[in-house]
């Protein structure tokens, strides 16, 4: 028990369930958890309670908190199985965001600004909402709720409703974040100074639900961090890497829709550093990055020893990088490429995902950084695509490179180009040397993710070395 007196162990059912979740960092193993703090929410349908434990995994090599909203039921949910996590004595434990009790309690708790306030032992939290309007500018019913598939940091909620005169409003996706930290999420602090200066490049913020919890590293101490976040849901729209792909195996031309995707980018980055802080890229601050780069690269080599024979050749890319000039620092998007991006009729793209790299540290997600890097990673996506293509055709086996396809994402790559400059209103000129180091380190960083993941698609990233590296002479 820490000086708060609260660590209360969690049963083993809950660790072997956390085990197989797709948020879950530790995967493999069973954690071990412990229960920092607890707030509640109020539920509307007889016989069910609603809780959320901040749990702390003290099995991990790195401190992990998660968050784990549950549901209890006396009676089985009807349809629930999916989320049922345990069922015994005459008791039904759920995740919560697969039980609507828990979607509807928690969109409210936002609307309505409440609040859980902490205890001395226990976590607290408050719902805020982020712009004047919500979704149908109104009071609406919600009369569904299911969970987006194919997340893996977070659970997102998709919730449907009606208006008082029983017509539908805007649907809202509910973003809860699983793995917690201290201080702002770039998702809800970003997108939000994105909306409030007028952008149409990313969808309508709601509200979010602000936390606060012990420190389980520093007893006595508290922290503050942002558990969920609402924003309008976009249906029936397709993101731009199924856009690129579709358009790639067919053989068609992408170029206009990268240009524009380019322009997009260029527009949301402009409204970034209108609104959000900047500063100088100082001589210690490229240093520090490209040591960074440096250091991935090294603990790359161990899982990767294909990558042994590039270091001569990738430390002149890094070279040439410190040489080139620098733009200003600013917020970014931090984890850009060709599934953050939707295609909505009548408006264009729409960028999303503003978390940034969630492996990352917060810290690192925070601040100020270099605006070519959301470049270089919608580059490198769409590198990806035609690497894709390649792999899937029929009696590709094994995979070989066609010109065709090649071509397509040369000229996929150069109209994003294009579009950024033109939007942005300056050219690039000078700074290829900068973009291909944060080509090359996304590039380093897919080869050791193939290598752990996906060893077949190692190819991929590994061409994408050979050809940056191949321009400079070491």
């Amino acid at each position: 028990m820490t000086d708060d007196g609260r660590v209360i162990a969690l049963p083993d059912h809950l660790n072997h369930w956390v085990a197989t979740q797709r948020w879950f960092a530790g995967r493999g193993k069973v954690p071990r958890l412990v229960s920092i703090g607890r707030w509640t929410l109020p539920a509307t349908e007889p016989g069910v309670d609603i809780r959320t434990e901040l749990v702390f995994d003290e099995s991990a090599p790195t401190p992990t908190l998660y968050q784990l909203p549950l549901t209890e039921r006396r009676l089985p949910l009807p349809g629930g199985d999916a989320a049922l996590i345990r069922a015994a004595g005459g008791s039904y434990l759920y995740d919560g965001p697969g039980d609507p009790a828990y979607c509807l309690a928690l969109l409210a708790f936002i609307l309505n600004e409440d609040s859980a306030v902490p205890g001395p032992a226990d976590a607290g939290a408050r719902g805020e909402l982020l712009l004047d309007a919500v979704p149908g500018d109104g009071p609406a019913v919600i009369v569904t709720s299911r969970v987006l598939s194919g997340e893996q940091s977070n659970t997102s909620i998709i919730l449907d409703g009606v208006d008082a005169a029983g017509g539908a409003v805007r649907p809202v996706i509910c973003k809860v974040f699983r793995m917690l930290h201290g201080g702002e999420n770039p998702d809800v602090s970003v997108q939000s100074a994105l909306a409030r200066a007028g952008s149409r490049f990313v969808p309508e913020p709601v509200g979010c639900v602000v936390g606060e919890w012990a420190d389980p590293m520093r007893p006595g101490s508290w922290l503050t961090g942002h558990l969920a976040f609402a924003q309008e849901f976009l249906p029936g729209v397709e993101d731009a890497w199924r856009a690129a792909l579709a358009s790639a195996g067919a053989g068609e031309d992408f170029s206009e829709q990268a240009r524009a995707l380019g322009e997009a980018t260029a527009a949301v980055h402009a409204d970034l550093a209108a609104v959000m802080p900047t500063r100088e890229a100082t001589p210690a601050v490229i240093a520090a990055e490209l040591d960074r780069m440096r250091e991935r690269f090294h603990g790359a080599v161990r899982d990767v020893p294909a990558l042994a024979g590039y270091e001569k050749a990738v430390e002149a890319v890094f070279r040439r990088a410190e040489e080139a000039h620098w733009p200003r620092l600013q917020r970014i998007h931090g984890d850009l490429h060709l599934g953050q991006a939707l295609e909505v009729p009548g408006r264009g793209w729409v960028l999303v995902d503003f978390e940034g790299e969630p492996l990352r540290p917060l810290i690192d997600r925070t601040g100020p950084d270099v605006p070519l890097r959301d470049v270089a990673g919608m580059l490198r996506s769409f590198s990806y695509v035609a690497g894709t293509v390649e792999r899937s055709a029929p009696g590709n086996h094994p995979p070989v490179r066609h010109q065709g396809t090649a071509e397509w994402g040369a000229a996929c790559r150069q109209a994003f180009l294009d579009g950024y400059a033109a939007r942005s209103g300056r050219t690039l000129a000078g700074q290829e040397a900068l973009l291909d180091a944060f080509e090359l380190d996304k590039a380093i960083y897919e080869a050791v993710y193939e290598t752990l993941n996906r060893p077949s698609w190692l190819p991929i990233p590994l061409e994408a070395v050979r050809s940056l590296v191949s321009t400079v002479s070491v």
